[in-house]
């Protein structure tokens, strides 16, 4: 998976991966969320949704300790990471910031 996540990383200047469960309810609560945030920023970022249960040794390797956890890439680098449910405004804000 680690190639992977790099070109998922790669795949745009800016780029937010998240990690959720499907029996997460505060994750429930962020896919629509994070599903317009993914169209609003269709072209400029890339958004990408990573079930943890499917990528458990990726998420211990990037040390995610709570779901859902958000990580901004800019250039490939991790510029913030934080975890729970957010604002979709607050969210899209802090991806901008890095656009």
């Amino acid at each position: 998976m680690e190639n992977s996540y790099s070109d998922l990383v790669n795949s745009s200047k800016v780029t937010l991966i998240e990690f959720y469960a499907t029996w997460c309810p505060h994750c429930k609560a962020m896919m629509p969320v994070v599903a317009d945030i993914k169209a609003l920023l269709e072209g400029r970022a890339a958004v990408w949704q990573l079930d943890i249960d499917e990528n458990r040794e990726l998420a211990d390797s990037l040390d995610v300790q709570g779901i859902p956890a958000f990580i901004l890439y800019r250039d490939g680098e991790a510029v913030w990471t934080t975890s729970g449910e957010m604002d979709a405004n607050d969210l899209l804000a802090k991806i901008e910031q890095y656009l």
